[in-house]
């Protein structure tokens, strides 16, 4: 799967994200040639697409192509000696009438699929140390409970964020499609997890909340 094959940006569902996770961990161990002629052979077939679809964008702004570049740079973009991302992504795409609502929307979105992107990638990281060993099945289950009902709060614990990618189409019909992609840094992205996760599981009175650190390379 990439996330350039359809129209370039559009909204992930929590499955399209978990393929996006595995393929980002195949792609971690090509070499960097290999991964960099990867990128550039998607964005050249990615911008061919959406021009031809109307995508553009604000007059001053980077061209599309720089803007994929530069999101995809950061998507694969990773840390040494976790493994782990340095970013998280989200996006988000919205019909409006007129562009500055339609960008606000779509920032909105965005944000809010950020935050169910940093739950996938806290499950995945949760899944990877059971099958380790390095944490029980029993603190599994809690870690996983916690982090699954703490969407809206992780969300409103995301500070400012600033799009990578910001496009726009017109319609027919005079209304204006917006796209934006945004990127949060992972540590950022981990901290508000954890203290999404630190308030459910102290809703239930469970005493694993002192080793979220731990849990989350904190």
């Amino acid at each position: 799967m990439s996330l350039f094959m359809v129209g370039g940006i559009f909204a992930q569902t929590s499955e399209d994200y978990k393929a996006f996770i595995k393929e980002r961990k195949a792609i971690s161990k090509l070499s960097e040639s290999e991964r960099s002629a990867k990128v550039a052979k998607d964005i050249k077939k990615t911008v061919k697409q959406m021009e031809k679809e109307g995508w553009k964008v604000n007059m001053g702004a980077l061209s599309l192509e720089k803007q994929l570049e530069k999101s995809q740079q950061m998507q694969y973009e990773f840390d040494m000696n976790t493994g782990m991302p340095k970013y998280i992504m989200g996006e988000g795409k919205v019909i409006s009438s007129n562009y500055s609502a339609g960008k606000n929307q779509a920032m909105a979105q965005a944000k809010t699929e950020l935050a169910g992107n940093i739950q996938t990638e806290v499950a995945a990281l949760i899944e990877d140390k059971t099958g380790n060993n390095e944490i029980g099945q029993g603190e599994a289950v809690a870690f996983s409970e916690s982090v699954q009902a703490a969407k809206q709060m992780i969300a409103q614990s995301i500070g400012r964020t600033i799009p990578v990618v910001e496009c726009y189409r017109e319609l027919k019909n005079g209304n204006v499609e917006v796209q934006v992609r945004i990127f949060y840094n992972i540590e950022m992205s981990l901290q508000a997890a954890k203290k999404a996760m630190k308030e459910e599981l102290e809703k239930k009175g469970d005493k694993l909340a002192d080793r979220l650190d731990k849990l989350l390379g904190l």
